[in-house]
């Protein structure tokens, strides 16, 4: 492969060679950041250009390593990182003009572990207002663009990392998921993703003032977003490794006990009255069959009442950011995010008060039924969304824009109410009349079993191919 590229290759192809030394850490970042000023000014996913203090990270690598220092499991990847997450001595904006000055006085636990484990950060990824859409949009840096064709939006909150490592800017992303944060942008660019469990990953912003909600410290986790699922088994176990700053953190090794074969997979097709596209129907038909081939035992099956719990999930959410955020989204959001709060507030009613307390203490019995169930099936293959991924700025139209965005997202959002890991990766690609588009679907495991559902997604993987190669052709014919 010439020099040119090198940023095609994945963490896991790149980390045998730079190990070894057949491969600089100065190279494979430098090829990174050579496609970073290629196609970034297009896309717009990354908002913070790191690439000189990325090169001379990477030459430092390759000095120690060339003295006889021990290399990192992820020596000389280059990822991103999103600008909600704190990096020492750059702003954590979150998309809001108004913090466009606070600058972190330390790195959060994911950055840090990262680059403990040798990973190089080239650049910051665009995020939505608040990070709270399911599209990437800001008065601060703009509109981030799907680099399969502006007809697709790219995703939220995670758009910039999603758009980032599918056009080959890094081998690996950082994002978070309150709601699917990490999943939509996945699933918008054809990416690879798991939203980790409750507990699994660190998480810290050294720049904040104060405690987050408990419900969005309960919902919201760290993770990645990466073009194949071998980089998922490849980073994640750096990624999980213990801070000392997040006291709940569960420090659990990334693989669990090998479970009896086969492993049974609950089968669901179920959308609970939203329309089922024909082309997810495909998709789940797809990964049915790679997991059947796989050595899975897959049953048509449905799990315990997702709809009943996102739903209450997300209105609980919705309650505590009443509470909580309304007068800061007030004070420093656009009028654009303040108007799609209100449609928020309407499509998911807040739980407010009282009834706020019950339905938080209520979580333990749909989380206590999910842990029965998946006692029996460990994985549940289900839709994502019930319909490909939607256009740009949908979810500024109004309360139907906001219904087809979240609304119909319950397979999302319950999962971050349950505090279980939950993969997404693509299953087809689908011929639509704009153009090609990926399809994922979401394969649910058991509390810390992330592994499970890696493991499950990189055998429909197997069977679909990575979406990235056919990205790539799209996007310059001569790769």
């Amino acid at each position: 492969m010439t020099q040119s590229k090198i940023w095609q290759l994945s963490a896991t192809e790149l980390t045998t060679l730079t190990r070894n030394g057949d491969l600089s850490a100065e190279d494979a970042v430098a090829s990174s950041i050579s496609r970073m000023n290629a196609v970034n000014p297009d896309l717009n996913a990354v908002v913070e250009d790191l690439s000189q203090q990325a090169l001379e990270r990477a030459r430092a690598l390759d000095h120690a390593r060339a003295a006889g220092a021990p290399t990192g499991p992820l020596q000389g990847v280059p990822v991103t990182i999103k600008i909600n997450v704190d990096q020492k001595g750059h702003a954590t904006t979150n998309g809001v003009v108004a913090l466009k000055d606070v600058i972190a006085p330390d790195d959060a636990p994911v950055v840090s572990n990262l680059q403990n484990a040798g990973a190089i950060v080239i650049g910051r990824t665009n995020t939505p207002e608040f990070s709270f859409r399911a599209d990437t949009d800001n008065p601060l840096y703009g509109r981030t663009h799907n680099p399969w064709g502006r007809h697709i939006s790219t995703g939220g909150s995670s758009g910039g990392a999603g758009a980032a490592v599918m056009a080959g800017i890094g081998a690996l992303a950082h994002g978070n998921d309150i709601g699917g944060s990490l999943r939509f942008p996945a699933a918008a660019n054809g990416a690879v993703t798991v939203k980790p469990g409750l507990g699994r990953v660190p998480a810290w912003n050294p720049s904040q003032t104060a405690e987050r909600g408990i419900l969005a410290q309960s919902m919201s986790v760290q993770g990645l977003i990466t073009r194949s699922a071998a980089d998922l088994s490849l980073s994640m176990p750096s990624l999980i490794a213990p801070d000392r700053r997040d006291p709940f953190h569960v420090p659990l090794p990334w693989r669990g006990e090998a479970l009896d074969t086969p492993i049974k997979v609950a089968f669901t097709k179920n959308t609970f009255g939203y329309a089922l596209h024909t082309e997810v129907e495909k998709a789940l038909e797809t990964a049915r069959d790679a997991l059947v081939d796989a050595g899975y035992q897959v049953d048509e099956v449905d799990p315990p009442d997702v709809f009943e719990c996102g739903r209450i999930g997300y209105r609980t959410l919705m309650g505590e950011v009443l509470t909580l955020l309304k007068s800061d989204i007030q004070a420093a959001g656009s009028q654009t995010i303040q108007d799609i709060f209100e449609v928020y507030f309407q499509e998911f009613p807040p739980i407010v008060e009282t009834e706020l307390l019950r339905m938080l203490a209520k979580r333990s019995h749909y989380a206590r039924e999910w842990s029965l169930f998946l006692e029996d099936y460990p994985l549940v293959l289900s839709p994502f969304l019930p319909q490909p991924f939607f256009k740009p700025d949908r979810d500024t139209e109004g309360a139907e824009g906001v219904h087809e965005v979240l609304g119909c997202a319950v397979y999302s959002y319950a999962m971050n109410f349950l505090g279980l890991p939950a993969a997404c990766v693509p299953a087809r690609l689908a011929e639509l009349p704009n153009g090609p588009q990926p399809i994922n679907v979401q394969i649910a495991a058991r509390r810390w079993r992330e592994d499970l559902a890696v493991d499950a997604a990189a055998a429909i993987e197997a069977r679909v191919g990575q979406m990235c190669k056919p990205l790539w052709e799209q996007m310059s014919p001569s790769g």
